[in-house]
C-alpha cells in the first residue's frame, strides 16, 4: 500500500500525470524514478530496517507508481499488481462465503472467469444483470448483497453504466462499488468522483500503452479498504516487479496526449464507419446515434479508443480481421498500435454462448482498438478489409 503524499506534485491531468508520485532522488538526484532491482534490503542493526525490508512487502519503485495512479485517480491510496485479474482477485478477497455481487453482463471474459469458476467455487454468488438500467442493479439485491461491480464502458460492447446513479445505491445500502476504468482511463472518467469506493485497472492496457508489460492496480478513497486491499497485497504476494512498475510510469507521462490521439483517431474512425451500408451496426459511445451517448456526454470527457462492430456474417468476421495490414490480429488493447480482434473466439471465449447472445456478443463481432497512427492510413487499412 502506498498513500498519497500532500506534497505530491498534481495540477491538471497533464501535470499529474508526470509530476505526481516522483520523490528526489536522495543519493544522485535522478529527476526520473530510479529502479529499485532488489527484493531485500540491508539492516543497520537487528529489528532497524532503513524503512524497507522484504520487496514484496515495499519497493521504491512500486511506490512512486501507485502514488501517481491514486494522485491520477484523485484517491488517497493505490496499489499495484502483477495483472489486471490479480487486482481483481484482491477485490474479491474482500468477500466471504454467502456473500453476493451485483455484476454487470458484459464484463471481461477473464473476469467473468475469475467470478464464476473460482470465487463462485468458494461460495460467493454473482447475479449478472444489464446495468444500462439502473433498476435492474436495484432488482438484484439481496440482504447478502456486499459488492455492485461493473465496466463503464463495457468490453467490448460499449455499453454505460450511470456511475452516480449506481454510487448512491450502494452508499444507500451500504455497498461496495468496484468500478473497472480500463477503457476510460482518469483523463476521460474519475469514477471516485462519482461514487465508487474502488477503481481497477489493467495497467497493460492504456495506463503502460506500448504493450510491453502486465500489470493491474487498485485505487481507494476509505481508510477501512485501504487497510485491507493493503494487507492483501502483501499476503497474497502478487506484486509486479520494479521494472514493469517503471514502464508503467513512464507510459502514464505521455498518456494524457495519447488519450487524446486515441479518441481523435476513433471518433473519425467511427464516423466513417456509419457511411457503410455493408455493416450491421457499429458501437461507440462518441456517436449521437448510441443509445447512451447522453450519459456519455455527462460523465466522460471524451469517448476513448475502442470501437466495435457487427458484420452480420462470422465467416465475414474472420475474414475482415485476418486482411487487415496495420491493425494487428492480437489480444489485448490500448498500446499505441491499432489492433483488432474477434472478442467471441477471443477475449470472451470463456463466457458462455448463450450469455454472449443475450448481450448482443455475436460470432460476428469485431472489436477495434484504435491506435495513434495515421488516422486516414486506419481508415484505408479497414476500408481494404471490408472490402476484400
Amino acid at each position: 500500500m502506498t498513500q498519497r503524499n500532500d506534497d505530491d506534485v498534481t495540477g491538471r491531468i497533464a501535470t499529474t500525470a508526470v509530476h505526481a508520485g516522483k520523490h528526489h532522488d536522495p543519493y544522485a538526484g535522478a529527476v526520473m524514478p530510479p529502479i529499485y532491482q532488489t527484493s531485500t534490503y540491508v539492516q543497520a542493526t537487528l529489528g532497524a530496517p532503513l524503512g524497507y525490508e522484504y520487496a514484496r512487502t515495499q519497493n521504491p519503485t512500486r511506490e512512486a507508481l501507485e502514488r501517481n495512479l491514486a494522485a491520477l485517480e484523485n484517491g488517497t491510496d493505490g496499489f499495484a499488481f502483477a495483472s489486471g485479474l490479480a487486482a481483481l482477485d484482491a477485490v474479491l478477497k474482500l468477500l466471504r462465503a454467502g456473500d453476493h455481487v451485483v455484476v454487470g453482463s458484459n464484463i471481461y471474459g477473464g473476469s467473468h472467469r475469475l467470478m464464476q469458476r473460482v470465487f463462485a467455487e468458494f461460495g460467493v454468488e454473482f447475479t449478472f444483470v444489464d446495468m444500462r438500467d439502473t433498476a435492474n442493479v436495484d432488482a438484484a439485491l439481496r440482504p447478502a448483497t456486499r459488492m455492485v461491480y461493473c465496466e463503464t464502458p463495457t468490453n467490448p460492447m460499449m455499453f454505460l453504466t450511470d456511475l452516480q446513479a449506481i454510487g448512491d445505491i450502494a452508499q444507500t445500502r451500504g455497498l461496495i462499488f468496484v468500478v473497472d476504468n480500463t477503457f476510460a482511463t482518469p483523463v476521460l472518467q474519475r469514477p471516485l468522483e462519482q461514487g465508487a469506493d474502488i477503481v481497477l485497472h489493467s495497467t497493460t492496457k492504456y495506463l503502460n500503452g506500448h504493450s510491453d508489460v502486465i500489470g493491474g492496480a487498485l485505487v481507494v478513497r476509505r481508510d477501512d479498504l485501504a487497510e485491507r486491499i493493503g494487507f492483501l497485497q502483501n499476503a497474497s504476494g502478487a506484486v509486479p516487479g520494479p521494472f514493469d512498475c517503471w514502464l508503467v510510469l513512464r507510459g502514464i507521462k505521455t498518456l494524457p496526449l495519447r488519450m487524446r490521439a486515441h479518441c481523435e483517431n476513433a471518433m473519425r474512425i467511427a464516423d466513417w464507419l456509419t457511411t457503410r451500408h455493408d455493416l450491421e451496426r457499429v458501437y461507440f459511445p462518441g456517436l449521437a446515434t448510441h443509445p447512451q451517448h447522453a450519459l456519455a456526454k455527462r460523465q466522460m470527457s471524451a469517448f476513448g479508443g475502442m470501437i466495435s462492430l457487427d458484420l452480420g456474417d462470422a465467416a465475414r468476421a474472420r475474414r475482415v480481421v485476418e486482411s487487415t495490414r496495420i491493425f494487428a490480429l492480437a489480444e489485448s488493447l490500448g498500446g499505441v498500435e491499432s489492433l483488432i480482434g474477434h472478442p467471441a473466439s477471443m477475449t470472451h471465449a470463456s463466457v458462455p454462448a448463450p450469455m454472449r447472445e443475450e448481450m448482443g456478443l455475436t460470432d460476428s463481432l469485431i472489436r477495434l482498438s484504435v491506435g495513434i497512427e495515421d488516422v486516414d492510413d486506419l481508415i484505408a487499412d479497414l476500408d481494404h478489409a471490408l472490402s476484400a
